[in-house]
Parts: C-alpha cells; sequence; structure tokens
C-alpha cells in the first residue's frame, strides 16, 4: 500500500492542528508548514514540520518525497506565495479554506471589510487559474462563523466581553440569522473534500447544523458561563462611540460600526451540497466549557 502523504499549509493555526489529529488518526504521513515559529508542536512520526522562516524551500523539495495532496488552513490570500512550492512537490490536489465573508461582507459600510471580501474574492480566482493550468484538483470550503476551543475570534470575543464587562451591548432586536460552526467540523469537511477522488473543482460553503439569532446565539454564550443573559440594547450612534473607544484596546482592535449593523443580517447559507458529496454532518451549536476561553 502507498504512503499517504499531505502538505499542510498553516499548520500551527486553530484548524490546522484539528486537522492534525485527524490526518494522524487516519494514518497519513504529514509536511506540516507554518510562518509562525513551532511551538507546543504535535511531536509524532508522522508529521515533519517546516517553518517557511528558516527552510530552503528548493533544497527541501529536491531532498523531500513528492506530496500530491494539499491541505490548506492559512488565510487563502497567503497561498498565491505558495504556488511555486506547490508545484515543485507535484501536487495535484489541494483543500482550501475560504470564507462566506467573501459575500457577507463585500457590501459592507466599513471600507476594511469590504476589502477583505475583495482579498477573497481574488484569491478564490487566483487559485483556481493556477490550478486550471497547472493541471491540479481544488476543493474550496467556504465556513461562516467558526468558533472553539476559546481560540476563536467569534464567540471567544464575545465571551471574553461578557466576563470584562458582565453584559453585551446589541444594536436593535439583533435578529439577523447565525449558523455557528465548530471548528472540529470545519476540520472534518477538510479531511472528506481531501479523501474523495471524485470531487474536481468544486466549492462547497460550510455552516453549522443550527440557526439561530445573533440575540440568541449571545444567550448561548452566556448560559455556558452559567451567567444569566444581561445583554443592552443600543442605538447605532451609541454603539459608534463605544467601538471607537473599544478600539483602543487591543483585544477588540477590529469591532466596528459594520459588527453591528450584521447584527440584524440574515449571514445564512445552504450547506446541502456539502452533505451530498462530504457526508458533511455538522453539530448543533451547544457551547461546552472547552469551548470557551480560559477554560483549558
Amino acid at each position: 500500500m502507498n504512503e499517504q502523504r499531505v502538505g499542510l499549509l498553516g499548520a500551527t493555526s486553530l484548524a490546522g492542528e484539528c486537522l492534525i489529529r485527524k490526518l494522524i488518526e487516519y494514518g497519513w504521513h504529514v509536511t506540516a508548514f507554518s510562518r509562525h515559529s513551532i511551538t507546543n508542536k504535535t511531536l509524532d512520526a508522522q508529521i515533519t514540520w517546516q517553518q517557511f522562516a528558516t527552510m530552503d524551500s528548493t533544497k527541501a523539495c529536491n531532498e523531500g518525497r513528492e506530496i500530491r495532496a494539499w491541505l490548506c488552513v492559512a488565510p487563502i490570500w497567503v497561498l498565491s506565495e505558495h504556488f511555486d512550492l506547490l508545484s515543485a512537490y507535484g501536487a495535484r490536489r489541494i483543500v482550501v479554506l475560504s470564507s462566506t465573508s467573501r459575500f457577507t461582507k463585500n457590501t459592507s459600510s466599513d471600507p476594511n471589510e469590504r476589502k477583505i471580501a475583495q482579498q477573497l474574492i481574488k484569491s478564490e480566482e487566483l487559485l483556481q487559474t493556477w490550478a486550471a493550468a497547472h493541471e491540479v484538483e481544488c476543493v474550496i470550503l467556504r465556513p461562516t462563523l467558526i468558533y472553539g476551543y476559546g481560540r476563536d475570534k467569534n464567540i471567544t470575543e464575545i465571551a471574553q466581553f461578557i466576563r470584562r464587562f458582565g453584559f453585551f451591548p446589541l444594536f436593535g432586536s439583533a435578529s439577523g440569522l447565525r449558523q455557528p460552526i465548530h471548528v472540529e467540523d470545519v476540520a472534518a469537511a477538510c479531511y472528506a473534500a481531501l479523501s474523495r477522488e471524485n470531487l474536481t473543482n468544486r466549492t462547497y460553503n460550510l455552516s453549522g447544523e443550527e440557526t439561530l439569532t445573533y440575540r440568541a446565539m449571545v444567550e448561548r454564550v452566556f448560559t455556558a458561563m452559567n451567567r444569566s443573559p444581561h445583554m443592552l440594547t443600543v442605538p447605532l450612534w451609541l454603539f459608534q462611540i463605544a467601538t471607537w473607544g473599544l478600539r483602543w484596546l487591543p483585544k477588540y482592535r477590529n469591532w466596528t460600526t459594520a459588527m453591528a449593523e450584521r447584527m440584524n443580517q440574515d449571514l445564512k447559507f445552504d450547506w446541502s451540497e456539502a452533505k451530498r458529496d462530504l457526508d458533511f454532518s455538522p453539530r448543533p451549536f451547544k457551547l461546552t466549557a472547552e469551548d470557551l476561553p480560559g477554560q483549558h
């Protein structure tokens, strides 16, 4: 039996760590790449670690074995920097994480968010063009609001705000629909897309099993923290002032008025194609202690 080998870009990210566990479980040999210093890395005979800052990519490719299968859970806009690396390793299939933000932030009132959406769109197009030119099969997965293990930038920030201030601010009814997806379910979809050989040049939206309002989502965070929900409804002008002040605190630097406006927008996506092709079966939004910051 041929040895299963896979290259993993973004190996030290939250999704990357989840994928490493899954790949080891299924007997894959992983060459794990990261831009960041590799500390607290998973030590296993099935993993070879590479840090871009310290590696000689040409030498690594020449001395290494061919890697035909790839996963990218680093930000998709950095992927084009590594096209030559993928080609040198003989890549023939790649599964890449993008985001549904390419749709939801494209008409945002915040120019930085519109820029992010354009980055996502352009990066997907660059990947598809490169893949077609080099005869590489590519699958793009677009998750919605990711959470898990107290390390995400969504539920974790809500929990940290509640812990610090004892309440959470909401704009209007906060009735916009959300489908939070656990990072383990994202990793499972990545692995499924990698292992199914009949998928070529496809894109899939990934969402959590449960659809709930933004207000209800925040209430679940309070419940998971064993606190009574205490939410303060504020007008948009006051939210603007509050976010301006919060931006001086590093944890809330990315808070914008556009975030408040989206609290009443439905960010709901159909994941039936992922269910059909990837056997995608995400969990409902049931927060556990290990999904909250500072609990592990």
